[in-house]
């Protein structure tokens, strides 16, 4: 989840280009050895990654304005090196064989994913509403927090959420300012 450092993650509108300056080299670097399965699969091509096996992800969920993103270009499925979920209540059929759309119940799909014997993580892309939706589910959260403030805007869990307690499990700062915390959930 990348975020301002007052904890946005667009700006009220949902625009989130003013943290793309912050993209550089040393970023996608990290984001290349450590979470090669984040970046959607156009971007692995343009990169020479395209063949790693996932490392931590095989399912993403995406929320519908972050799948609209990808539809607006064209691409019907932006993560086809992993499972695909899409939450939406207005979008009625899929128009790619490769991502399901979740309409109803979707903390408990995530459920069901989570009690599947095999497989890696779930990856969470976009989307305050989902996040909040999902908050119960979350197990372990990597916020990169960027040297913004945005002041206003797009919150992180944007349905609201209970106090809950996480435990930092590592930092990694960047040349640019941004930094990147991990935290497990306390249970």
């Amino acid at each position: 989840m990348a975020c301002s450092l007052d904890g946005f993650i667009g700006d009220p509108g949902g625009d989130r280009t003013a943290m793309f300056r912050f993209v550089d080299e040393e970023d996608i670097a990290y984001l290349t050895v450590e979470h090669p399965e984040t970046l959607p699969t156009h971007a692995r091509r343009a990169l020479g990654i395209d063949d790693p096996p996932n490392k931590r992800f095989d399912t993403v969920i995406q929320g519908r304005s972050s799948y609209d993103i990808a539809l607006k270009e064209g691409i019907t499925s932006p993560y086809a090196h992993l499972r695909e979920y899409v939450a939406s209540r207005t979008l009625q059929e899929s128009p790619d064989l490769n991502v399901e759309i979740v309409a109803d119940d979707l903390a408990g799909k995530v459920r069901e994913l989570k009690a599947e014997e095999s497989g890696l993580g779930i990856y969470l892309c976009g989307g305050s509403k989902v996040a909040g939706e999902l908050f119960d589910q979350i197990d372990e959260l990597v916020i990169k927090t960027y040297p913004l403030v945005y002041g206003t805007g797009m919150p992180m869990f944007g349905s609201g959420c209970a106090i809950s307690e996480f435990t930092l499990g590592s930092v990694r700062t960047f040349g640019n300012g941004a930094l990147v915390r991990t935290y497990g959930r306390k249970r």
